[in-house]
C-alpha cells in the first residue's frame, strides 16, 4: 500500500474517534499506541487527573537528547448544529478532499506521521524521533502543559519540535499568544421596577466590557514594527460569550463574560490584566458594594498559552524550510502548543497540511494534495534523522 493510501486509511480511523474536548480521547490514544509499538517505538501514556484523557509520547531510535518531536493534538471542537453534508465523524472523500471533523485540525498530520513511522523504523537513525499526541489543546493546551512538565523532569531533552497545525504546509516561525478567561459578576436581584435597589450584574459586566474595548483601542494605537507581520498587527481583545439574568423584569444577580486576548508581546498581556484588575478593584467593586456588601467579581484563568517567539536561530525552521522548499517564513495570529515547547528550550516551527480557514467549520476537510506534500516533508526528515544531533 502506498503512503497516501495508508494515510487515508489511518485518517479514516482517527476521524471515527469522536474526540471532542469534552469527551475522552483514550480510544484514539490506544489505537495510535498500537501502530507506534508495531513500528518498534517505545510508547509512554500519561493520563490526566480524571483518567479520561491521555497524552502519548513515543520514541524511536537512540535514547539520547537532541531528538526531533512531531506533535499533534488529538482533540477536536464539537461538530455543532450547523448542517454537514455527511456524518462529521465518518471520513468522506470527494473531488480530492477528505471531509470530517478534525481532518485538517489536526488528524491529517497525525495520520501522515503514523503512516511514515514504519519507514523511519527501517532506518538506522542516529537522532531520536519522538511523536507527541496531546489532549485538550482546543480548551487551553492542558495536555501539552502536562507533557512539557513531564519532559522537564527527564534527563533526555528533545531539541527540535514540528507542530503540525494546518498551515497549508507554509513554514510558520511565530504566532501570537492565546489567553482565555471567564470573569463572573455577582450582584443581588430584585424587581425590575426598582433597579437602584439591586446590583445588576449584567450592567456591571457591560461596563467591564466597555473598559476592555477601550484597552483594545489603546493596543491598536500602540502597534509597532515588531507586530507588523501579523494580520491584525497588534494585541487583540474580544468577548466571545455573555450569560446572565433570569427574566426581563428581574434585576440580574449574576453574569459571566468569556473573553480572550491574543498578545503580540507578553508585556501587553501584563498591562491589560493589571488595568482590568485595577478597574474592578477601584471602580466597579466599590459601586457594587455600596448597595450590596457581598457583591463580587471573580476572574477564572481558562488558559494562558504563550506565543511562539520569532528567533534569529531556529533549527526547526531551517529544517522544514529546506524540506518544503519555502524561501519565506511567516507568522500567524492563531495560537498553538508551540510556545510551550519553545519554553522548554526547543527550536520550534509550525507546519502542517490543510488550511486554518477550514478548522472549526462544518464540512471541514483536508485535500489529498496537502497530505501528499506533508508526506514528502516527512520523507525528507529521514536524512536529518540519519545524522547525529
Amino acid at each position: 500500500m502506498d503512503h497516501i493510501s495508508r494515510t487515508v486509511e489511518i485518517l479514516d480511523r482517527l476521524v471515527a474517534f469522536p474526540t471532542v474536548s469534552a469527551d475522552s480521547n483514550l480510544a484514539l490514544i490506544d489505537y495510535a499506541a498500537g501502530l507506534l509499538e508495531d513500528s518498534g517505538a517505545h510508547v509512554k501514556i500519561s493520563h490526566d487527573e480524571t483518567g479520561r484523557k491521555a497524552n502519548l509520547f513515543a520514541t524511536l531510535g537512540p535514547r539520547t537528547s537532541g531528538g526531533l518531536v512531531l506533535s499533534g493534538h488529538t482533540d477536536v471542537v464539537p461538530a455543532g448544529d450547523a448542517q454537514w453534508m455527511s456524518d462529521p465523524f465518518a471520513l468522506r472523500e470527494e473531488d480530492g478532499r477528505l471531509y470530517g471533523r478534525g481532518t485538517c485540525d489536526m488528524k491529517g498530520f497525525i495520520a501522515a506521521v503514523l503512516a511514515r513511522m514504519p519507514d523511519y523504523a527501517a532506518l538506522d537513525i542516529k537522532r531520536p524521533l519522538h511523536v507527541a499526541l496531546t489532549y485538550d489543546e482546543e480548551v487551553g493546551c492542558f495536555g501539552a502543559r502536562h507533557l512539557v512538565e513531564e519532559l522537564r523532569e527527564t534527563d533526555i531533552r528533545p531539541s527540535v519540535a514540528i507542530i503540525g497545525e494546518p498551515t497549508d504546509m507554509r513554514v510558520i516561525e511565530g504566532h501570537k499568544g492565546c489567553y482565555e478567561y471567564t470573569t463572573s459578576f455577582h450582584g443581588t436581584d430584585g424587581h425590575g421596577s426598582e433597579p437602584d435597589k439591586g446590583v445588576n450584574a449584567i450592567h456591571v459586566a457591560a461596563a467591564f466590557i466597555g473598559r476592555m474595548m477601550d484597552l483594545a483601542d489603546d493596543l491598536k494605537r500602540k502597534a509597532g514594527p515588531d507586530s507588523a507581520r501579523f494580520n491584525s498587527p497588534w494585541t487583540t481583545l474580544q468577548t466571545g460569550r455573555i450569560e446572565g439574568g433570569s427574566a426581563r423584569n428581574v434585576i440580574a444577580r449574576h453574569c459571566s463574560v468569556e473573553w480572550e486576548m491574543r498578545p503580540v508581546r507578553e508585556n501587553d498581556a501584563r498591562e491589560v490584566k493589571s488595568a482590568l484588575e485595577t478597574y474592578c478593584r477601584d471602580i466597579l467593586l466599590p459601586r457594587m458594594r455600596d448597595i450590596y456588601p457581598e457583591a463580587g467579581i471573580v476572574t477564572e484563568v481558562i488558559g494562558e498559552v504563550a506565543g511562539l517567539a520569532v528567533t534569529s536561530e531556529n533549527e526547526a525552521r531551517d529544517i522544514v524550510a529546506a524540506l518544503t522548499g519555502e524561501n519565506l517564513c511567516d507568522v500567524v495570529a492563531f495560537g498553538t502548543e508551540a510556545g510551550l515547547f519553545q519554553a522548554l528550550g526547543m527550536s520550534v516551527v509550525v507546519c502542517g497540511p490543510g488550511s486554518i480557514a477550514q478548522a472549526h467549520q462544518p464540512d471541514e476537510f483536508v485535500s489529498l494534495e496537502q497530505l501528499d506534500k506533508c508526506l514528502s516533508m516527512l520523507s525528507g526528515l529521514e536524512r536529518t534523522l540519519m545524522r547525529p544531533a
